[in-house]
């Protein structure tokens, strides 16, 4: 599985937000997607809401990508 760390100023980010830095998906509409089919895990739980607030400590997890947040 690859790794990938995401550093953050802010006290969150939300997850579509998140996919898109972390280059994983191509755009908005893509992550929307993705996230609405129940792909992306966070923290080991699937997760549904793309404007989930992410914040420093969470786990993502997408095909074979992990992102913390720092």
């Amino acid at each position: 599985m690859e790794r990938e760390t995401v550093s953050i100023e802010t006290e969150f980010i939300k997850l579509d937000s998140l996919l898109k830095l972390a280059n994983v998906v191509g755009s908005g509409g893509e992550a929307k997607i993705i996230i609405q089919e129940g792909e992306v895990l966070v923290n080991g739980e699937p997760c549904t809401m793309r404007g989930k607030k992410i914040r420093p400590g969470d786990v993502v997890t997408l095909a074979g990508v992990e992102i913390t947040v720092e």
